[in-house]
Formats: structure tokens, C-alpha cells, sequence
């Protein structure tokens, strides 16, 4: 047996979106428990050369018969989640049939989970915002996420967001928290609903995104526009818990194949 992973995040035309993601994978793979183990960071889309059955031919070339496919996405709400298990031959979980066809590959495949509600993340995000935060008792949180219309990915989507924005609120001391999505379009409306009903408080805006780039620079201020809000628009990444989520899910597989 030889055990191998592969990495997949989304992929950006922006190469320091790029680089943050590998430079992540690069110190999650430091630790010693992960010296022998061949560990590639591959991309859904747009990363010419690195993509997904890029990856599982540069992992099985080194001879690679064990893979651990680690989804580093946001949520389990998200669409690619779904489409990329498809694609490894798991059972879809709802029936939006992606577009990746097959991928080839000869070794046992365990395919993971992506981030979800990890106790770390609410740590991370309060950090994100510490600079905006001057009276938590009288500010709110309102969390954005991309989202989905999707009746199953919106539900796992509004689930996970929504003990994220507890756990933030509580964690920092908010008077009050929210959560909305990009998709379908909720966040205007959210935020002047905040507004409306607690005019006291302050609202802090924490986008929920792995790296900064098009969704945390435009999208997010862009459909906010005209309104009154803190952000900072910083993402999860560049960000030692997520090297350390990256590197609690390799050694676990590890542990559990070797057992």
C-alpha cells in the first residue's frame, strides 16, 4: 500500500489566489507524520495543468494505490462538493448532474469533507475582524457566504452559516448575529432588515470565503452598495488554522488506513 493525496480547491484566474491555496497545502504537508506521502494541490477549474485528473495522474505516476481526495471548500453546500464526488463515482446527493464526466483512476479513493463548521473557523473569522470591532456589545455580525438556489446545497448552505454566525456572535461578545448568501441574492436585503430592527448596532460584515479575490473585493461591496456596514473584506486564507484543518484531516486518514 502507498498512500497519496489530492488536494482540490475551485481555482482562480488570479494567481495570488492561486498561490495562497498552495502555499497552504505547502505547510499542512510539513508535518512529520506526512514526510513519506506524495500530497498534490489540484483545482476543479481554470488552472491549466493542475487539474483534478492532473493531480490523480501525478499521484498514481508515483505509484499511489490509497487516495485521500480532500475537498478545501467552505461548505458542503457548495455544488462542486457534490459534482466532484460524482465524478469519483459516489452516489449523488441530489440529482443536478455535474459536468466533470468520469475521472480515471486505479487507487482506493476516500473522499473527504470540506470545512463546514470547524471549531477553528469561528477563531479565524473573529480574528479577521478584530480590527473593525470596537463595542461587541453593541455590534452585529452578518456572515455572507456564496449560498446556492439548489434546494439541497441552499439548506446545508443555511445550516452550516448559521452555527457559524452563533458561534461568532458568542465567541465575541456580539449583541446580535445573521447570515446571508450571494446566491440566491440575500444580502442587501439582510443587512437593511439588521438595520431596521436594531438601528443601535453596529454591523460588521465577515465574508465567508477561502481566499480574497473576486467574491471578497467586488461582489460582496458591490451588492452592499449604499449601505452602512464595517468590512475589511479579508478571507480565511492566508491563515495557520487552515494549514492545521488541512493537516487534522490528512493524518486521521492516514491513521485510519495504517490501523
Amino acid at each position: 500500500m502507498k498512500a497519496g493525496i489530492l488536494v482540490i480547491s475551485h481555482g482562480s484566474r488570479e494567481a495570488s489566489w492561486v498561490e495562497l491555496v498552495d502555499a497552504a497545502v505547502r505547510q499542512a504537508s510539513a508535518s512529520p507524520l506526512l514526510a513519506d506521502v506524495p500530497i498534490v494541490s489540484s483545482f476543479l477549474e481554470i488552472v491549466e495543468g493542475r487539474l483534478i485528473q492532473d493531480g490523480i495522474d501525478v499521484l498514481e505516476r508515483a505509484g499511489v494505490t490509497d487516495m485521500l481526495v480532500l475537498p478545501l471548500f467552505v461548505s458542503s453546500g457548495s455544488t462542486h462538493v457534490d459534482e466532484i464526488g460524482q465524478a469519483f463515482g459516489l452516489p449523488w446527493v441530489s440529482d443536478l448532474e455535474g459536468d466533470l464526466g468520469t475521472f480515471r483512476v486505479e487507487a482506493k479513493v476516500t473522499y473527504g469533507s470540506p470545512i463546514d463548521d470547524d471549531p477553528e473557523i469561528a477563531e479565524l473569522l473573529l480574528a479577521n475582524i478584530a480590527e473593525l470591532s470596537e463595542a461587541p456589545e453593541r455590534e452585529a455580525v452578518l456572515l455572507i457566504g456564496h449560498g446556492s438556489k439548489e434546494k439541497v446545497f441552499h439548506e446545508r448552505w443555511k445550516h452550516g452559516l448559521s452555527l457559524l454566525a452563533a458561534r461568532l456572535e458568542a465567541l465575541g461578545g456580539f449583541a446580535h448575529s445573521e447570515h446571508a448568501m450571494l446566491l440566491p441574492d440575500q444580502a442587501a436585503a439582510k443587512l437593511a432588515a439588521m438595520q431596521s430592527e436594531r438601528p443601535e448596532l453596529a454591523v460588521i460584515v465577515v465574508p465567508l470565503f477561502l481566499s480574497p479575490g473576486y467574491f471578497t473585493n467586488h461582489v460582496v461591496p458591490t451588492r452592499l452598495a449604499g449601505l452602512t456596514y464595517r468590512y475589511n473584506g479579508r478571507a480565511m486564507l492566508p491563515n495557520p488554522a487552515i494549514e492545521r484543518w488541512l493537516t487534522r484531516q490528512m493524518t486521521s486518514w492516514l491513521e485510519r488506513i495504517v490501523d
